[in-house]
């Protein structure tokens, strides 16, 4: 393994993390001020956001730290708590939170898109694992994952949707929808690349290094946010109107 690269490879997952969830937290932000809730509360409701994400940071860095989530001999495995947490806890503050909803109406679409950009510097990411033998074939663009298309088209979709209208709120919808199939494609195949009793992809390596920190942060952290950022513009759309 080149540790020069597999360095490098460290700081782009961290800054990809840090930078993303910090553009969604200036949208957050903004949207808050332009509300009509009570400035008092929207110092709480944005405090709080800040908190649970440095909560889930800190303890996902201490747990991989230490091998918690390396362990995939139990069963389930220890690993299943990284994809329930933020799925639970995201579609509960996405698609039922009031407040949100409320938000929403204050966020212009193009935007909540044109973030899914940042799943083409994951997939480089992915690409330099593979080539310093971390991670399978399987799980980047030379293999069985697409999601780099999600994050090429993303800017794209935005431009002919929202700066042209050329394209429906039906046919986002769909891109949406499509996206999603492509990132679950994805999480699939990490998951049956694991070392696990209900492994299917049988080629080394196999994917263990996205229980080691940092790169912990793409299944805890840049995975929920691309779903989360499709179930946003999703709720989004379907509350428009037109």
């Amino acid at each position: 393994m080149d540790t020069t690269l597999y360095f490098i490879t460290q700081i782009g997952f961290v800054a990809i993390t840090v930078i993303f969830f910090g553009l969604v937290l200036k949208v957050i932000k903004n949207a808050l001020a332009q509300s009509t809730i009570a400035a008092d509360r929207q110092n709480k409701i944005f405090k709080n956001v800040i908190i649970g994400l440095t909560l889930w940071m800190v303890m996902l860095s201490i747990l991989s730290i230490i091998g918690f989530f390396s362990d995939f001999s139990g069963f389930p495995p220890r690993f299943i708590i990284i994809l329930l947490v933020p799925m639970i806890t995201l579609v509960w503050s996405l698609l039922i939170s009031k407040i949100t909803k409320q938000l929403l109406i204050l966020i212009p679409p193009q935007t909540i898109i044109n973030l899914q950009v940042f799943r083409v510097f994951v997939e480089i990411l992915l690409w330099m694992l593979f080539i310093q033998n971390l991670l399978p074939i399987q799980m980047t663009f030379e293999g069985r994952n697409f999601d780099i298309i999600a994050g090429i088209t993303a800017p794209l979709v935005a431009y002919l949707a929202y700066s042209k209208n050329l394209l429906s709120k039906n046919m986002v919808i769909a891109w949406n929808f499509i996206c999603l199939g492509l990132l679950l494609n994805i999480v699939l195949t990490a998951i049956l690349s694991m070392p696990t009793p209900f492994r299917y992809f049988m080629n080394e390596p196999s994917n263990t290094v996205v229980a080691e920190f940092p790169i912990i942060f793409l299944p805890g952290f840049l995975v929920p946010l691309a779903y989360g950022l499709h179930f946003l513009s999703i709720r989004q759309l379907l509350n428009q109107k037109n």
